[in-house]
């Protein structure tokens, strides 16, 4: 069994999972997320990242060799 992490994945994949992964903390927790930086006077582009990173360490990476 081969185990990787985000990390080790070429800088393509990497961008298409980051893709991936800020479309679905959009669409999960976009309004919580809006609603936060608004309450908090924060940014809420920087949120969505840093959602987006955190999101991407819980992905399982499988693949077909």
């Amino acid at each position: 069994m081969i185990k990787l992490n985000f990390n080790n994945l070429d800088e393509e994949t990497q961008s298409y999972l980051h893709s991936l992964s800020k479309k679905d903390v959009e669409s999960r927790y976009g309004k919580l997320l809006w609603e936060y930086a608004i309450n908090h006077q924060l940014d809420y582009n920087k949120l969505v990242e840093d959602e987006t990173i955190r999101n991407l360490y819980n992905y399982k990476y499988i693949f077909n060799i």
